[in-house]
């Protein structure tokens, strides 16, 4: 696991933005995993930027997205494909049908969901890069606390902390999902890379249980302490709570070196 940590949260998100740029580089055809939430979206709007420039394309590529509500249609503002379509999609030349979400269709089965999207994911190939961020508790994707890190694609109950959480987007009137369907942790550990980036004093405890805590189901995202190929992008109150900070910043800056003299491999074995 490589922890890079950066004064702020617009220097994670360029730096975030550059290794999606570096696997567009190596593989224009790559196989994207996508994340919703707040700390995405800056990393979004930078890939917008670049696209616009003509630095990046993602016309070739795949995308499957962690996860989707259940209980509401696809249009609907507060669904992660309309965040998708909103924050990212409909800004760069990606083509729509090769964006798929976990979503379950109105009087569909949705524990038939789980499976079929597992076999989407086979059939593309499997994710090349899988970018993560993570929640108060340390759930990665809607994996809760006590989700076993074996899980697949599946339905999942949101917690307490989750719900209120994610209230702010409900109006008080307004239907808010309690069951989402989202990528298991064992999928997620399939992806070739990881790239996980978590900003902000409210993310320092998960981050530390992710980093430096036992490999816990009470900590979803300390299983990618068991993949290889991990990169954490922090800011400085993100990694407020590590206790090996020093260490991070010194392999850091001897990994920049190596990289600058023999050059930055990022494609995807």
């Amino acid at each position: 696991m490589e922890v890079v940590i950066y004064p702020d949260a617009e220097r994670v998100a360029r730096h975030g933005a550059g290794l999606v740029e570096a696997m567009l580089k190596v593989k224009p055809d790559a196989v994207f995993g996508f994340a919703t939430g707040r700390t995405p979206i800056a990393l979004y709007r930078r890939l917008v930027e670049r696209h616009r420039t003509g630095a990046v394309s993602f016309a070739r590529t795949t995308s499957f997205n962690l996860d989707e509500y259940l209980g509401i249609p696809a249009d609907s503002p507060q669904s992660y494909r309309s965040f998708m379509d909103r924050e990212f999609f409909d800004h760069v030349d990606i083509e729509r049908e090769n964006t798929h979400l976990p979503a379950c269709a109105e009087g569909e089965n949705p524990q038939r969901v789980g499976p079929a999207y597992e076999a989407r994911i086979r059939a593309a190939g499997g994710i090349d890069l899988q970018i993560l961020g993570i929640g108060h508790n340390g759930h990665i994707g809607f994996n809760e606390p006590s989700s076993s890190l074996a899980s697949r694609t599946r339905v999942k109950t949101l917690t307490r902390r989750t719900l209120e959480a994610n209230g702010r987007l409900f109006a008080a009137d307004e239907f808010q999902p309690r069951l989402a369907i989202t990528m298991g942790i064992g999928t997620i550990m399939e992806a070739r890379r990881i790239l996980l980036l978590a900003t902000g004093a409210a993310k320092a405890a998960a981050v530390a249980g992710l980093v430096e805590g036992p490999v816990t189901a009470m900590c979803p995202a300390s299983a990618l302490q068991w993949h290889e190929r991990v990169t954490v992008l922090l800011d400085e109150a993100a990694a407020a709570q590590l206790r090996y900070r020093e260490y991070y910043d010194l392999a850091h800056r001897e990994n920049r070196a190596l990289k600058e003299r023999f050059g930055d491999f990022y494609a995807p074995e």
